[in-house]
C-alpha cells in the first residue's frame, strides 16, 4: 500500500520540477510576438538588424492606439539578406509606413573584408528601395547607429558607419525617402545609452531610439 502511495508522490514531484524549469526559461523576445491587428489602425512593418529588435516593443508601446506595428519575424541582417528575403517579409498585406534600416551587418570586417563591400551594399539597398516603393507604403529609412571606440566583436569601425550611411543618404534623397537620423541622435549619448564596447543599446537607450522611431512613423501617418 505505501508503495502505491510514492509513485503518484513521485508523478507529481516531477511535474513540480517540470513547471519550475519551464518558468525559468528564458521567454521569447516580446519584439517578435505576433500582432492582432486593429483594422481601424494603419499598418506599419519595422525592418531592421538587432538594433532595432531592442527599439521593436518600446515603439509598438508608443503607438498602441495609433498604429498596428510589426516586425520581421527575423534579424534583417545585410542587404544581402534582404534582397533575398523582402518578398517574403512584405507578403500580400498591405502597408502604410515601413521604416528600415540595413548597415551594420554589411560593414562587418572578416578577414580584413566587409561582409557586403559598399558597392555592393549601394546596389543592394536600391533594389530593396524599388521593391518597398512598389508596395505603395511610406518610406522612412533609419540611418544605421555608430559604433563605438575600442575593439567591438566582430570588427567594425565607425568611419565605416560614416561612409555606408553617405551611400543610403544619396539613395533615399533621390527617391525623396525621410530620413530618421538614429546616427546622429545616439552619437552625443553613447556613453548613456549604448553598451560599453558594443553596438547594441541598453534597455533605456532602446527606448530612446523608440521615440524617435515613433515620431518619425506619426510624422508619416500624419502627411
Amino acid at each position: 500500500m505505501k508503495r502505491l502511495c510514492i509513485v503518484p508522490l513521485i508523478l507529481v514531484s516531477a511535474f513540480l520540477i517540470n513547471v519550475a524549469l519551464g518558468q525559468d526559461k528564458k521567454r521569447p523576445d516580446p519584439a517578435f510576438e505576433r500582432v492582432k491587428d486593429d483594422p481601424k489602425l494603419p499598418r506599419v512593418l519595422l525592418i531592421g538588424d538587432s538594433i532595432s529588435i531592442g527599439y521593436t516593443a518600446p515603439t509598438q508601446k508608443l503607438l498602441a492606439g495609433k498604429a498596428n506595428v510589426h516586425r520581421i519575424g527575423e534579424n534583417g541582417g545585410p542587404t544581402d539578406k534582404g534582397t533575398k528575403n523582402i518578398k517574403k517579409w512584405l507578403g500580400d498585406s498591405k502597408w502604410d509606413v515601413i521604416h528600415f534600416n540595413w548597415g551594420l551587418h554589411d560593414l562587418k570586417l572578416g578577414t580584413g573584408k566587409h561582409q557586403v563591400p559598399i558597392d555592393e551594399y549601394e546596389k543592394n539597398l536600391r533594389d530593396l528601395v524599388k521593391t518597398m516603393q512598389g508596395t505603395g507604403a511610406k518610406l522612412i529609412w533609419a540611418s544605421t547607429t555608430p559604433v563605438p571606440e575600442g575593439k567591438t566583436n566582430p570588427p567594425r569601425k565607425n568611419e565605416d558607419v560614416i561612409a555606408y550611411n553617405k551611400i543610403a543618404k544619396t539613395i533615399m534623397d533621390e527617391n525623396k525617402i525621410a530620413i530618421n537620423d538614429l546616427y546622429a541622435f545616439a552619437l552625443p549619448q553613447l556613453d548613456k545609452i549604448q553598451l560599453p564596447v558594443n553596438v547594441h543599446f541598453t534597455p533605456k537607450g532602446s527606448e530612446a531610439l523608440a521615440e524617435r522611431v515613433a515620431a518619425a512613423i506619426e510624422a508619416a501617418l500624419k502627411k
